[in-house]
């Protein structure tokens, strides 16, 4: 099983018109539904509401296939996201989480059947959900992938500082860590090289960079290699990280691979193949609308390696 921990949230997408689009979302929430829609077994891990959107949010899980044993329900309302769009389709965010769902996680008891850990975006900064999260890292077993996907909202992280020093005692435990340019630039203001190579440093064994439409760089320590990104017609990018987040987990499981795999650079890239067509296919659509696998034909083919 794979675990998916973090927040659901409405986004409310305000276009260049100003017209607004309630979307569900929240970084982990997108990443558990496309595992979902892939074929994986996935479990989400965070907090609805009883309220008329976090009953919606729970509903699209179940229709995402991803199971609910893992979600704690409240009846706090449901955190909200307003979402504005720029000419490119490229989203910025304001946050209202002031005594809503999102944040109020409890303490929880991860299966013995998981196999990898995705946590990331709002779940390493609001509290109590980051530090149950971190916990949920430094506590699982040495067999269990894990996968942080930082996501960093400056907006809403006050303290840098803090954050940052969060994200090192993850890194201790990390086996693989998804971030974006804008992410770069958070960790390690005009210098992505030295942003890259802390990572690194702070223990993770591979960092997948993604740079919007130009390729993914996939760093190993010693080794970088670039994977293509197909060109598309762009409704937005909503999204579209998280897509690649949770697709890269899904094949890596799928493949039937674990920690001891992440040495091999043949399967990292066509892990990220993989990801980068369920990400492309995702901007294709408004909001975060991933990929059902049927749709992806033989773009998705996870093998057992040679």
């Amino acid at each position: 099983m794979i675990v998916v921990g973090g927040e659901a949230l409405v986004d409310l997408v305000i276009d260049q018109r100003g017209g607004v689009t309630a979307k569900l979302g929240g970084g982990p929430f997108n990443s558990a539904r496309t595992i979902g829609r892939l074929g994986g077994e996935v479990a989400f891990l965070g907090v609805l509401s009883h309220d008329r959107f976090g009953t919606q949010l729970a509903e699209r899980l179940r229709a995402d296939r991803v199971g609910e044993q893992l979600v704690q329900f409240t009846e706090l309302p449901t955190t909200l996201a307003a979402a504005e769009l720029d000419d490119h389709g490229s989203a910025s965010y304001r946050f209202y989480i002031t005594d809503t769902s999102a944040p109020s996680l409890s303490p929880v008891s991860l299966p013995d059947s998981m196999r990898v850990l995705h946590v990331g975006t709002l779940g390493m900064v609001l509290e109590p959900m980051a530090s149950v999260l971190e916990h949920c890292v430094s506590r699982v077993a040495d067999d269990v992938l894990v996968l942080l996907d930082p996501n960093c909202r400056p907006r809403i992280t006050p303290d840098r500082d803090g954050y940052l020093a969060r994200l090192q005692r993850l890194l201790r435990r990390a086996d693989i860590v998804k971030v974006s340019t804008d992410d770069l630039e958070f960790i390690h203001p005009g210098d992505l090289v030295g942003a890259m190579q802390w990572l690194l440093d702070g223990g993770a064994r591979v960092v997948l960079h993604t740079d919007g439409g130009s390729s993914v760089h996939v760093h190993t320590g010693g080794q970088v290699v670039d994977v293509p990104v197909p060109k598309v017609t762009v409704a937005d990018t909503i999204g579209a990280g998280d897509s690649f987040g949770g697709a890269f987990a899904a094949w890596w499981d799928e493949a039937g691979l674990g920690r001891h795999d992440l040495g091999r650079t043949d399967l990292l890239i066509r892990a990220v193949a993989a990801a980068v067509e369920v990400a492309a296919v995702n901007c294709t659509h408004v909001g975060a609308e991933p990929p059902w696998r049927d749709e992806l034909g033989d773009r998705w083919s996870p093998a057992a390696p040679a």
